[in-house]
């Protein structure tokens, strides 16, 4: 076989590989019934209600179903946060500390009135 017949072959295979996989889904396509839906009637005063409870019942369900993974995911969070403050740890009492010392004296009036108002509302409730 040459390069020219080759070529052919796998350009022939391709296609009827596609015309195969087209058919398959244009086959899938006419099996799925789309469903009509009649507003007026599904959703009329009386059956407004129970389709709500219906939609509710549905996502309870779906989050009842998730509820492991949910709470695996959560648990995942909270410790890789946990050991993402262990490692930063020194950084960040390394930055309070340089804060405080910036910040010392606005700190010290803050906390003056922060106490006098405190001690203030205290006597007011009395």
């Amino acid at each position: 076989m040459n390069l020219d017949e080759l070529k052919k072959l796998r350009e022939e295979k391709v296609l009827a590989h596609k015309r195969k996989k087209r058919e398959y889904y244009l086959k899938k396509k006419q099996e799925v019934v789309k469903k009509v839906y009649d507003y007026d009637t599904e959703l009329n005063n009386e059956n407004f209600t129970l389709k709500i409870k219906e939609i509710i019942k549905a996502q309870k369900n779906y989050l009842d179903n998730r509820k492991d993974i949910i709470i695996s995911k959560l648990n995942e969070y909270k410790d890789k946060k946990k050991e993402y403050y262990e490692l930063n740890k020194e950084k960040r009492l390394e930055y309070d500390k340089e804060y405080r010392e910036k910040r010392k004296e606005e700190l010290k009036e803050y906390r003056k009135e922060y106490y006098k108002k405190k001690k203030e509302n205290k006597t007011l409730k009395e």
